[in-house]
């Protein structure tokens, strides 16, 4: 409802579509920085912070109804964005590797983001019923309470020792002593003290230099360090790396649900009918988060002729111009995310370093990227196009992503495990 919100203020489309690029731009500086962060202090903090940060946003944009208050919405919403994107996935999966359940990754998380889609599909049923009932303000109460009641969630996550072998843990460490060095012959000092280790409460390796025993240099070593781990496995294995572009173009076609609103207007809905067109999308979404699972071992080129079809259904569904298209639409969207959420558990089986949610970040920084170019190319092509056409425009690169899927997707963790590369 909130791009309805910006247009009911005398938002232009241009407008709607700058405020995405505010909201994408904030979340790509942040994110890879917000991922090394992860690696470090408590995954589950951070997302508690997250979703307090989110729900400022979400009361801004109510107090001060404009262009202005939007923008710093979406700062904040890119904010929070950064802080949980990475960081829930490595908490997941690290959980489930300290049980010896990694394999129920795929399936735990496709349930998971299906139960928040199902959430979500009845907000957004519930919306109309709501605006009907107190209008925009309300729907921001409503949107506020929400996101205290995720950080409530959060709150009581349980956080697992991080997974790591031996080796990995040693060159963090080494990467930590050679920065205290390096910091210890800048200033002058003497840096021949050994490194310290302690064990850190939630059982993440944690070192501090014996030279000057500061915290803060501590800190900072075990950041850099995990940051410098994450884009280095991405720069050096090639299965890492293809899978992260995949990842990262896939999600950033999620920035089609943005414009689904807009589309629904345009065909001449009612404010009180978009939300359940949208619902079908949505609805769709969750049955194809919750098909993720079984469907983690499906062979690559069925995956990509699958996304090939969504592509065309897409197409076909924006270009119809009546209601009836957002079945299509639907359909196309729902296997979209099973793709989606399988390419991010192959991706997180083929990560073997210390730096989990640093090279899950990494992805979703390029996802922040790509989601970017699709918001300017809408905020462009609104001057000469129609927005049916733009959003029929964008299933192009989505059935050019298609045809790379085979090769980009990494094989199945019994697979790879077999023939990993460093």
């Amino acid at each position: 409802m909130y791009q309805l919100l910006f247009t009911d203020h005398g938002l232009s489309a241009t407008e709607v579509s700058s405020l995405f690029i505010i909201w994408s731009t904030t979340a790509f500086l942040l994110e890879v920085p917000s991922g090394a962060w992860a690696d470090v202090f408590s995954r589950r903090k951070l997302l508690v912070l997250g979703t307090l940060i989110r729900g400022l946003g979400f009361a801004g944009w109510i107090v001060v109804p404009s262009y202005a208050g939007f923008a710093l919405g979406f700062v904040l919403w890119g904010i929070s964005s950064a802080l949980i994107s990475g960081t829930f996935e490595a908490l997941v999966y690290d959980e489930l590797a300290a049980r010896g359940a990694a394999d129920r990754y795929a399936g735990l998380i496709g349930r998971a983001k299906s139960a928040a889609l199902v959430l979500n599909l009845a907000a957004t049923a519930l919306a109309a019923p709501l605006f009907k009932l107190g209008g925009y303000p309300l729907l921001g109460i409503v949107s506020v309470v929400s996101c205290l009641a995720q950080a409530a969630v959060a709150v009581s996550l349980p956080e697992a020792t991080r997974v790591a072998t031996a080796d990995e843990t040693k060159e963090v460490e080494a990467a930590t002593e050679r920065l205290a060095g390096e910091r210890s012959v800048a200033e002058g000092t003497a840096g021949d003290g050994p490194v310290a280790e302690r064990p850190a409460g939630d059982g993440r390796v944690a070192e501090r230099p014996a030279g000057d025993g500061s915290a803060a240099d501590g800190v900072l070593g075990r950041y850099v360090a995990m940051l410098r781990a994450g884009l280095s496995e991405v720069a050096t294995s090639r299965v890492v790396r293809k899978a992260v572009v995949l990842v990262a173009l896939l999600g950033g076609f999620l920035a089609f649900d943005e414009y689904f609103p807009l589309l629904a207007r345009g065909i001449g809905a009612s404010t009180a009918l978009v939300p359940l067109l949208i619902a079908g999308t949505v609805a769709a979404q969750a049955i194809g988060g919750a098909l993720a699972g079984p469907a983690y071992r499906m062979r690559g080129w069925v995956l990509g002729v699958g996304l090939a079809l969504s592509a065309g259904l897409l197409a076909w569904g924006a270009l119809s111009g009546t209601a009836v298209g957002f079945v299509p639409i639907a359909l196309g969207y729902g296997f979209m995310q099973l793709v989606i959420i399988v390419a991010e558990a192959r991706l997180q089986d083929a990560i073997t370093g210390p730096a989990r949610a640093t090279v899950t970040s990494v992805s979703g920084l390029f996802a922040e990227v790509f989601a970017v170019l699709v918001y300017a190319g809408f905020a462009l092509g609104a001057v000469w196009f129609a927005l049916p056409v733009l959003v029929a425009g964008l299933t192009i690169p989505l059935f050019l992503t298609a045809l790379i899927t085979p090769a980009a997707l990494p094989p199945p963790a019994s697979q790879s495990e077999q023939g990993a590369e460093g």
